[in-house]
């Protein structure tokens, strides 16, 4: 059966195909859906001009996410392998714009992934480094960290939680901050509160647990580029852009 060099069979063909690939890549999803445009001549030489996705309750790598609304434009894939039945891949990176809402319940389900552990011990490395504290992930590095709640509210977040030391003792922990966009590759956090972390923190600042540790500024990279961020009562909302790389 002949089809014409213009037509959109080839994206309509591949569009159950990169579903299936992008399944593969989360823990879940709810609903997935793919809209590829491209006439089939620029898809069979591998170039696909633009694919928009739509997702619900999609779980990658254990953080679980909401709606997402994501639009790619100019990509290169491996067309000729996939038709053999090899996996797809990008061979350039590509700039991904789009817009990602999350719950409150969808983060309170996340803190025991990677994801959202890392992040948050890499901001806990951030704020120590600010209090002039020397090497802080091997002074973090003894201590085993429980995140247990989290709370968002207008432009601002609670993050509750244990810390255990060596000898098995435990203490609450709560970190608390405003949270702002400074620029589009830069969050600021302002009024940071944190209690509870052990004497590694207070040797540099006044007695008691609760220190007061001012404002942060947090490098998103340059693969990163946000246009809004928003936090409200129980729910995160961020429209941008962001690079992918092969």
């Amino acid at each position: 059966m002949a089809f014409a060099v213009d037509s959109n069979l080839i994206g309509k063909i591949l569009s159950p195909a990169l579903r299936l690939w992008l399944r593969s890549q989360v823990d879940g999803v709810e609903s997935l859906d793919i809209a590829i445009d491209g006439k089939d001549r620029q898809i069979l030489r591998g170039y696909v001009p633009r694919v928009e996705l739509t997702s619900n309750q999609a779980i990658y790598q254990g953080l679980q996410l909401g709606r997402v609304l994501l639009k790619g434009e100019n990509i290169r894939i491996n067309i000729g392998q996939v038709i053999k039945g090899k996996p797809l891949q990008l061979l350039e990176p590509i700039q991904v714009s789009g817009e990602v809402q999350i719950s409150q319940s969808h983060l309170q389900a996340s803190l025991t992934s990677d994801l959202l552990g890392n992040a948050f011990t890499e901001l806990l490395v951030a704020l120590l480094e600010q209090q002039g504290i020397s090497n802080p992930q091997a002074q973090l590095a003894p201590y085993e960290f429980q995140w247990q709640a989290i709370a968002l509210e207008h432009q601002s977040f609670q993050l509750r939680g244990q810390v255990t030391d060596q000898e098995g003792h435990t203490a609450d922990l709560l970190l608390k901050a405003r949270l702002q966009l400074v620029d589009s590759k830069s969050l600021h956090l302002e009024d940071i509160i944190l209690e509870g972390l052990p004497a590694i923190l207070q040797r540099s600042t006044t007695e008691g647990t609760a220190q007061d540790l001012g404002r942060l500024i947090v490098d998103l990279g340059d693969d990163v580029d946000i246009e809004a961020l928003h936090l409200s009562d129980g729910e995160l909302s961020c429209l941008g852009r962001l690079l992918i790389r092969p």
